[in-house]
């Protein structure tokens, strides 16, 4: 079955003191039951992605959480991850779902309304992954900023079009910015370094599903 629960989702990062392992353990010690595994640039080697995504897979199950891979398809097919977030320029939504099948979860990223139709045109993802809020530095080659009226503008144009696929909003989002976000009627929130950056990101986290889960106890 795949997972409904978008609210909130974790990216991996890794900064002087954490690697994109601690990075999960953390988010999952702090309450998270949702993590991407997103390994970039100079962190990118495919043998180090394999072994790095086989560890965090075996966390997250341990602890009942959801397990995406970012990008790559056959990686999350080969280890049994529970999905993929793909890109704008990665693997088209409709093989992916080919290769991977109808029970995986897959995410697509977005940045406008445009986006939305040009994907709807091949199939329906699980959820957009849609941003950036603000400026990042954990992703190169950013969009254009969205900021709340950039998102009140793409839903209310998903309503008029009767398109009901989750919005997941990312891109340097922190604890202050759930309430506004969900007021204005995202369904999701994913974030990374400033859960990494906080002196405390266990205790950062747990604030953070006591705001996305207000009824949730521990």
């Amino acid at each position: 079955m795949r997972s409904t629960n978008y609210k909130l989702q974790f990216i991996t990062h890794r900064n002087d003191r954490y690697t994109h392992i601690d990075s999960a353990r953390l988010a999952l010690e702090g309450g998270c039951r949702w993590v991407q595994l997103r390994m970039k640039g100079a962190d990118y080697n495919p043998l180090i992605l394999e072994d790095t995504a086989i560890v965090i897979r075996d966390m997250c199950r341990s602890y009942g959480a959801t397990f995406v891979v970012d990008d790559d398809v056959l990686l999350a097919k080969r280890i049994g991850a529970d999905g993929v977030h793909l890109g704008k320029g990665d693997m088209p939504l409709n093989k992916a779902r080919a290769i991977l099948g109808c029970d995986a979860i897959i995410g697509a990223t977005v940045n406008s309304f445009e986006d939305i139709l040009l994907c709807l045109q091949r199939a329906t993802p699980d959820y957009f992954g849609c941003g950036p809020y603000r400026f990042t530095t954990t992703k190169e080659s950013l969009s254009p900023i969205l900021g709340l009226d950039g998102y009140r503008e793409i839903i209310a144009k998903m309503q008029s079009a009767c398109i009901t696929t989750p919005i997941v909003a990312i891109g340097g989002i922190t604890d202050d910015d759930i309430t506004p976000l969900t007021e204005c009627g995202i369904d999701g929130i994913a974030l990374s370094s400033s859960v990494l950056n906080d002196h405390n990101p266990i205790e950062y986290m747990k604030k953070i599903v006591d705001t996305v889960y207000p009824s949730k106890s521990r």
